[in-house]
């Protein structure tokens, strides 16, 4: 992004007050999902702050934990490593879990046509390389792995505003490990901006020969 852009993005968020939790009056965690969920054609989407994060909500999501084996995407180092962490072993063949995309400058104007084949129920796109710090998505059509998915992200509840009562729980969707997987919405506003420069048209530039 432009050093204009990424100013005007920053002061925008900084005038709200809400800039590293979520709460129900954030605008800038719902934009980026309806962002991704358009651009990925899947109904709902869950914001990490990692791409390891993102990984753990499509497995959890699935309900696939300690002891059980998953086919994955061919895993880096990082990955694997984290994977071996979490008790979950790589199995050779089958369906797999999810699908994987990672989004740079490059690349950002191309996430539909990466994720167009895209049938694991879970897709995970690594937001990283765009250059505001570590973030990620998980899109799925399954609104049962999106519930457990968002759980893992908050200490088990949907919000802050929850996540001290548990008001909302539910055994059935809620981790009995839980975590602090939130994206901030500063994060989030300037992926959101950098992914909807990239799928704009180029502007032709230059005098007319």
């Amino acid at each position: 992004m432009e050093l204009f852009d990424t100013a005007t993005v920053l002061a925008r968020v900084l005038t709200t007050g809400v800039v590293m939790s979520i709460e129900k009056s954030d605008r800038e965690l719902p934009g980026l999902e309806r962002l991704l969920t358009k651009q990925t054609g899947r109904a709902r989407a869950v914001l990490v702050n990692s791409r390891t994060a993102a990984l753990h909500a499509a497995l959890a999501g699935q309900g696939i934990g300690h002891g059980d084996t998953a086919a994955v995407p061919e895993p880096d180092a990082a990955a694997g490593r984290f994977l071996q962490w979490l008790g979950v072993t790589v199995q050779d063949g089958g369906p797999v879990a999810y699908d994987y995309v990672s989004l740079d400058p490059a690349n950002a104007d191309r996430l539909g046509e990466l994720t167009r084949d895209s049938a694991a129920p879970a897709l995970v796109v690594d937001l990283t390389g765009l250059g505001f710090g570590p973030a990620a998505a998980v899109l799925t059509d399954d609104a049962g792995l999106w519930a457990r998915a968002e759980r893992l992200k908050i200490f088990g509840a949907y919000d802050l505003r929850t996540m001290w009562t548990q008001e909302e729980a539910d055994a059935e969707v809620v981790p009995g490990v839980q975590f602090n997987y939130r994206l901030s919405p500063l994060v989030a506003a300037c992926v959101r901006m950098a992914l909807t420069q990239a799928a704009r048209p180029a502007t032709p530039t230059g005098a007319r020969s």
